[in-house]
């Protein structure tokens, strides 16, 4: 058995886990979530938890196994608790802003990026004096919430000199040492 596949999902209150054909449906306070599944696997809930099992010992179905079951664990606490990711732009000048859904990012370009993010996504900019602009996303869906982060990262990488760029909050960046002045004899 898969490790990670055979663990139980333990579903709080509140939350509902449904299969209907090879489409797993949860409800929750914070939404719905959808995941269509392979026809190998089948998921079945007993009092609070969810159980994900697969037909046979092939393989393909024993990796997809684990994986669907992390889908689901993923799902059930997106709906139940929700994710939360910060990401820090740091340098001169960067700034940011939002208008409803729309994020705007001053990176130093000569114009500045504006970004619409999907409806399932909560922004919060924040700016204060003296210190590095923050944008906050929530979301019950990791996948989306992650994705987003990483093409808003994508505009301005932090470089490893400086250490200037668009870092999630609490990310180290490892540094290099710039040019040696003096290198000869």
């Amino acid at each position: 058995m898969s490790r990670i596949g055979k663990l139980p999902i333990t579903v709080p209150a509140g939350v509902s886990i449904t299969q209907e054909g090879q489409v797993v449906t949860v409800k929750g306070p914070k939404g719905t979530l959808n995941q269509e599944i392979n026809p190998n696997i089948t998921i079945s809930v007993e009092g609070n938890q969810c159980i994900v099992n697969r037909a046979d010992d092939e393989k393909q179905n024993r990796a997809m196994h684990g994986l669907y079951r992390s889908l689901i664990q993923n799902m059930v606490i997106g709906v139940s608790e929700g994710y939360k990711k910060t990401l820090e732009l740091v340098g001169v000048g960067y700034r940011v802003s939002n208008q409803g859904q729309v994020l705007e990012l001053a990176l130093g370009y000569t114009h500045n990026i504006f970004l619409a993010l999907p409806a399932e996504i909560k922004v919060e900019t924040k700016m204060e004096r003296n210190q590095n602009p923050f944008i906050i996303l929530e979301s019950a869906d990791k996948q989306l919430i992650g994705q987003v982060c990483a093409k808003i990262r994508s505009f301005r990488k932090p470089e490893p000199y400086k250490g200037k760029g668009i870092k999630f909050a609490g990310e180290v960046i490892r540094r290099k040492a710039g040019k040696s002045a003096g290198k000869g004899k």
